[in-house]
């Protein structure tokens, strides 16, 4: 039998991840990519602290931003992403932009965070009013809403857990509780924080009930991450998704009529997993 030998496998584009510590989403990261891209993940050191704003600090300090491009460099990503949104938030818009040139600086590429990525995908969508979903504390969701705030964007209601631990762990239903809970005014769209909440079947579920574009910290990340590269996020049925398309991909078919309460509540069987 011969044997064909064809040099290895496809060239692969990459992406480059700093995530904090505790992230335990990296199944739900891989979700949105195309075939022809790898994500490269690192994560920032290990320190003692429960969620909270201390910690948003402490992860997302630019030498440890820096460490964390450098030690990706040796894979050569085209683009790096802070998959994190309290620790992109916390400083403000002005920090976040910050930590963009501190990690573009260091890796000599571009670089993008979940906070930044969020209000590009609200330009994209022309959201301006929102509705709230976060497992933080009060004041890590209080710090969210003023960066919002100063970014133009009005929150009309919000939802959140109180956690400082172990957020992914929270199944789906307790999201899909939040989200009633928050959509409440006249809100442009959903949005859920937090890189280490699971959302990727809950997107589409919680669109076809409240008729409005469902956003996710973990969603936008990848989304403006493989945009910097020329690559589109998967996902079926997610409007940001759809919306931003390459205008030479069909649209998908229309989503179903919704579940029941009960169906919709339920934990997808592979995605079972904090904070960020």
């Amino acid at each position: 039998m011969d044997i064909s030998f064809l040099g290895g496998p496809q060239p692969q584009r990459g992406v480059g991840v700093v995530a904090p510590f505790d992230f335990a989403l990296d199944r739900e990261l891989w979700r949105w990519v195309p075939d022809d891209v790898s994500l490269h993940l690192t994560r920032t050191p290990f320190v003692p602290v429960e969620v909270s704003l201390d910690l948003a600090r402490l992860v997302s300090e630019h030498e440890t931003l820096r460490e964390a491009v450098r030690a990706l460099g040796a894979v050569a990503p085209q683009v790096v992403a802070y998959a994190c949104a309290s620790g992109s938030f916390v400083g403000g818009v002005a920090g976040e932009r910050a930590m963009c040139t501190a990690m573009a600086a260091a890796g000599e590429l571009p670089a993008v965070t979940t906070s930044g990525a969020l209000l590009e995908a609200f330009r994209e969508l022309g959201v301006r009013r929102i509705a709230l979903v976060t497992p933080y504390t009060e004041s890590v969701t209080s710090a969210l809403e003023e960066y919002l705030g100063e970014a133009g964007t009005v929150v009309t209601g919000r939802a959140f857990l109180g956690l400082t631990r172990h957020i992914w762990k929270v199944p789906y239903r307790d999201v899909v509780d939040m989200a009633r809970q928050a959509v409440i005014g006249s809100a442009d769209a959903l949005f859920i924080s937090c890189t280490n909440l699971p959302t990727y079947d809950v997107i589409p579920q919680l669109e076809a009930e409240l008729r409005m574009p469902v956003l996710s910290a973990n969603q936008v990340t990848m989304w403006a991450a493989l945009r910097v590269i020329g690559a589109h996020a998967v996902g079926p049925y997610q409007r940001l998704l759809i919306e931003s398309a390459p205008a030479s991909e069909p649209a998908p078919a229309p989503l179903p009529a919704p579940e029941p309460a009960s169906a919709l509540a339920e934990d997808p069987p592979e995605e079972q997993g904090g904070w960020t």
